[in-house]
């Protein structure tokens, strides 16, 4: 499995998504999981307080946490798995306040417990406070204007990051869901006021949307942080089994309809081309999305999640694929024909 290193720390390129685990996924499947990934070298795991999602809700929150943990609990070797997990910003169904300082330490210490463990690897912010055009808000985005009010909260959540870094409770600092400015300004905060520096950014990338391919990748691979790809496989939209209106029983899509937007008039034909590229260079095209990442230029790690044991199994088998230049070219000329679908 090829290593990266993420301001202090090393992992595997490919990562573990566990956002299913309590809710799509029982807890002895997500077991089941854990043990698939880390034999097969998959050692990067990145789960939220929020999870499970489809759909997210207050009874269930904290619950994909906690079957980490007790994976932890039965198997042991924490030092194993760099484990990431992330705080849940204002509106979301854990907290109605932002990122406060008493926010932080207290979500830090719930996460904590639940993970069965004494440290987080990765820390990250799930979502700006002041707003994200992620999730297909950017159609009709209105930037904020309120800079000085912006600088001074990310001082104080830079204060407390700190005192959760000295304390030994966070390795490493992210982001997820930002944007070039907001990922340049907490670098430069971070700077400015002796705080842990963000090593990575959690965003959407994948070949159905390459939304991050303009300023933010200019951003990160200037800065040096690493993008952790959340949806790779589009909701599942790019392993094909949701081609003419399928929705397969137990599917994300039985439970989200929209699929958070992405089943869009023009997905299908997008996902069409990808799959007769795919096709061509005979490969699955699960495995070729994935492997797609690493011929990015700049650091792009793909977060899988696998509702089930038997379809993590078909994307482990896709590990040691390769995309060669000519596929990169004719992929790059796919999405000149169908860019962002959705």
């Amino acid at each position: 499995m090829r290593q990266v290193d993420i301001g202090g720390l090393r992992a595997s390129d490919w990562s573990l998504g566990t956002m299913t685990f309590g809710n799509q996924t029982p807890q002895d499947d997500a077991h089941r999981q854990m043990d698939m990934a880390l034999a097969a070298g998959v050692t990067l795991w990145d789960c939220a307080e929020m999870y499970p999602v489809n759909p997210v809700r207050r009874e269930t929150v904290g619950r994909s946490e906690a079957i980490i943990g007790s994976w932890l609990a039965s198997r042991g070797g924490r030092d194993r798995v760099v484990l990431a997990t992330k705080v849940a910003g204002p509106g979301s169904p854990v907290r109605a306040e932002g990122y406060g300082t008493p926010v932080l330490e207290r979500a830090c210490e719930a996460s904590l417990r639940r993970l069965n463990t004494e440290v987080i690897d990765l820390y990250q912010l799930h979502w700006p406070e002041r707003g994200t055009y992620a999730w297909r808000q950017h159609w009709d985005w209105r930037p904020p204007s309120n800079r000085e009010e912006t600088l001074a909260h990310m001082d104080d959540v830079l204060g407390a990051l700190s005192r959760l870094v000295e304390r030994g409770k966070v390795r490493e600092v992210g982001l997820s869901n930002e944007t070039a400015w907001g990922t340049c300004r907490w670098l430069d905060r971070a700077e400015a006021t002796g705080a842990p520096r963000m090593v990575s950014v959690q965003n959407e990338y994948s070949l159905l949307d390459r939304l991050y391919d303009a300023d933010m990748a200019e951003a990160t691979a200037m800065e040096g942080l690493a993008l952790l790809a959340y949806s790779p496989l589009a909701a599942g939209l790019l392993t094909g089994k949701y081609l003419d209106g399928a929705v397969p029983p137990g599917s994300r899509k039985a439970l989200n309809g929209t699929l958070s937007g992405r089943a869009a008039p023009r997905t299908d034909a997008a996902v069409r081309a990808y799959h007769a590229l795919a096709a061509e260079a005979g490969m699955d095209p699960v495995h070729m999305a994935l492997a797609w990442h690493r011929t990015r230029p700049f650091p792009s790690l793909p977060i899988f999640g696998a509702t089930t044991a038997d379809q993590l199994a078909r994307i482990l088998k896709g590990l040691d694929a390769a995309v060669p230049p000519d596929l990169a070219r004719a992929i790059d000329e796919a999405h000149r024909q169908h860019p962002l679908p959705f």
